[in-house]
C-alpha cells in the first residue's frame, strides 16, 4: 500500500470518502447485535475480529487522507 503522502491529490480526496464495503459493514453490525444478545460463538468472535481490523485501518487511512488534504490545502479544517 503506498503513503499517503505520495499519491495525488484526486487520491488522497478519493480517501478521504473511505467507507467500509456495505456487506462487511451490515455484517459487522450484525455480529455486534448477536454479542451483545449472548448469541455468539467462537467463529463469529474471529469475523468480528477480522471486520474490526479491516473498519480501523479504514478509519486510520481515512483519517490520515484528511490530514494530507489539509496540509496541501485541498480541504478546510474539519472544525
Amino acid at each position: 500500500m503506498e503513503p499517503i503522502s505520495e499519491l495525488t491529490d484526486e487520491q488522497v480526496l478519493a480517501l478521504t470518502e473511505l467507507q467500509m464495503e456495505p456487506d462487511q459493514d451490515e455484517r459487522l453490525s450484525n455480529l455486534l447485535n448477536q454479542q451483545q444478545s449472548g448469541i455468539f460463538t467462537s467463529e463469529d468472535y474471529q469475523e468480528l475480529q477480522d471486520l474490526m481490523q479491516i473498519y480501523k485501518e479504514g478509519l486510520l487511512r481515512k483519517a490520515t487522507a484528511l490530514n494530507e488534504a489539509v496540509k496541501r490545502g485541498l480541504m478546510e479544517p474539519l472544525s
